[in-house]
């Protein structure tokens, strides 16, 4: 019995940090994305200055197999939306932005991909579980939250952005 005890405590005690516990996120829909500035590979970006166009925030590691998954899938809808009001702020919780950027050109993506190696913006949008994806209206508004990834998931996504772009 006390075997038992001590095993569901752990699986409680890391229920946590693996994303099993209630969806409680400092972001909800319907209300104004905090704004941020990251570096890229390129350049800083400020979410605030992409207003006017619908943005996906996806949340990446180079450890979560989800998003090495999901990537590909990201670069098909930026590709198919970009030149029409859309795109896609990659961000990379990884401490190490060279390994990082190394995965995401490997996985084909051409979007932007931004580090947050300090990890305050996760923290400021309450990341709880990999990936974790934001769409944001031209107004600034988030308009759907997606946490995780199963395959599928980039029909939902094409379906939201293309709702979004009509708007």
């Amino acid at each position: 019995m006390k075997n038992i005890k001590t095993t569901l405590s752990i699986i409680f005690l890391l229920s946590g940090s693996i994303g099993l516990s209630s969806t409680s996120y400092a972001v909800s829909v319907g209300q104004i994305s905090p704004d941020f500035t990251l570096s890229s590979t390129k350049l800083n970006t400020r979410l605030a200055e992409l207003r006017g166009q619908v943005i996906m925030l996806n949340f990446w590691a180079t450890w979560c197999n989800p998003c090495r998954v999901e990537i590909p899938h990201l670069q098909k809808l930026y590709a198919q939306y970009k030149d029409i009001g859309f795109t896609i702020l990659g961000v990379s919780i990884d401490n190490n932005k060279t390994k990082a950027a190394k995965m995401a050109k490997d996985l084909g993506a051409k979007f932007p991909i931004l580090f947050d190696n300090t990890q305050n913006v996760s923290k400021l949008y309450s990341i709880k579980t990999m990936p974790f994806t934001i769409l944001i209206d031209r107004d600034g508004k988030i308009r759907h939250l997606f946490q995780g990834y199963k395959p599928g998931y980039e029909v939902k996504y094409s379906k939201a952005i293309r709702e979004l772009l009509r708007e």
